[in-house]
């Protein structure tokens, strides 16, 4: 397994890792991404240790604090051998302050997360979500503080925007607070935005991208075709019309492509997608998922090959979308930015 330094820090992270969405199922979101027990758990975590996934990452709103709990037993006596992410800030509760990135509500839901996974530290905490109504400052200091107790390792943010991620590097920079090392964000195939700013972002700043969900809520897992939009029983059928907008005949498009890659290098089409990614600037980890052992030893198989550049410039045509402003502007003159390579 290759491993690779997350943003600018010092820490290396395996480029595949394990997301827990899977565990627990507790309601009927998440029993579409799966229901596995803690008997299931341990077995693909040990799967995962032994192919060097290593990275595991979690919420707390993941079937309401369900999945931390699970991985917590499937990581019994290997703590020393893995790395934990989770994430909080996202709606926990009905209570005024069960949500957000408030001192009150970091405090605690960093304490709880502790307990459920059953560890003294957490390696990589992120916020969830965008919190826009509290002060960056007040959510960093605390941050910080719980740095400095020994209960975080390493901080990041997940579905930021731009502006309010370089806000909060400001702020650290300015107060000699611990900076957010890792943006965990939507990339795929299917779903390129991230390249637009949030990208340049990272490789500036020196924040690391960890991808979720890199085959677009199953959508590039294979299974949808233009004929067959998604059989029943697997995620895609479940979640028709939840997730990230997209265009039909755009994913036919990428779908067609994959398949035809597939066919003249014999592997599958998620490998393919997840390799695909794995060459992209400033990604330092890719988060798989699976309900059983198959789809995990099959994902994992994205490692270990690369793609020729024939292949993901094919791939990089049929996903194509149109820049937005001022996106458009600035590809005009690209001797502007040439340098440093950050124009996407």
């Amino acid at each position: 397994m290759d491993h690779r330094r997350l943003g600018h820090s010092g820490l290396r992270v395996p480029a595949l890792s394990f997301g827990t969405g899977t565990f627990g199922g507790g309601d009927d979101f998440f029993r579409a991404w799966g229901s596995t027990d803690a008997a299931g758990a341990e077995r693909l975590v040990d799967i995962c240790i032994d192919h060097g996934v290593t990275l595991f990452d979690s919420a707390d709103v993941y079937s309401g604090g369900l999945a931390e709990m699970i991985l917590g037993e499937a990581i019994k006596g290997k703590r020393d051998r893995v790395l934990i992410s989770t994430k909080a800030n996202l709606p926990h509760g009905d209570g005024p302050n069960d949500y957000g990135s408030s001192r009150q509500h970091l405090i605690a839901a960093v304490d709880a997360a502790l307990t459920r996974l059953k560890i003294d530290h957490i390696d990589l905490f992120q916020l969830h979500g965008q919190d826009s109504n509290v002060p960056v400052e007040e959510t960093l200091a605390t941050l910080d503080q719980l740095m400095r107790a020994g209960k975080l390792r390493y901080v990041g943010v997940s579905n930021a925007s731009g502006w309010h991620l370089m806000k909060s590097l400001a702020a650290s920079d300015r107060h000699g607070w611990a900076r957010f090392i890792a943006h965990q964000v939507h990339y795929s195939l299917l779903c390129r935005d991230y390249e637009w700013e949030l990208m340049p972002l990272g490789l500036d700043q020196g924040v690391g991208a960890i991808v979720w969900s890199p085959l677009s809520w199953g959508r590039l897992s294979g299974r949808i075709r233009c004929d067959n939009a998604g059989a029943a029983g697997t995620r895609a059928h479940a979640m028709a019309g939840s997730g990230p907008p997209y265009e039909e005949e755009r994913l036919y498009r990428i779908v067609d492509q994959l398949d035809a890659i597939a066919g003249e290098t014999g592997r599958t089409v998620p490998q393919i997608a997840l390799n695909w990614l794995l060459a992209k600037a400033s990604v330092s980890s890719v988060i798989i998922g699976a309900r059983n052992e198959t789809q995990l030893v099959e994902n994992i198989g994205a490692v270990g090959w690369r793609l020729s550049d024939e292949h993901r410039t094919a791939l990089d045509a049929a996903s194509a979308t149109a820049p937005p402003y001022p996106v458009w502007h600035q590809q005009t003159f690209p001797m502007l930015h040439e340098e440093r390579g950050q124009l996407a």
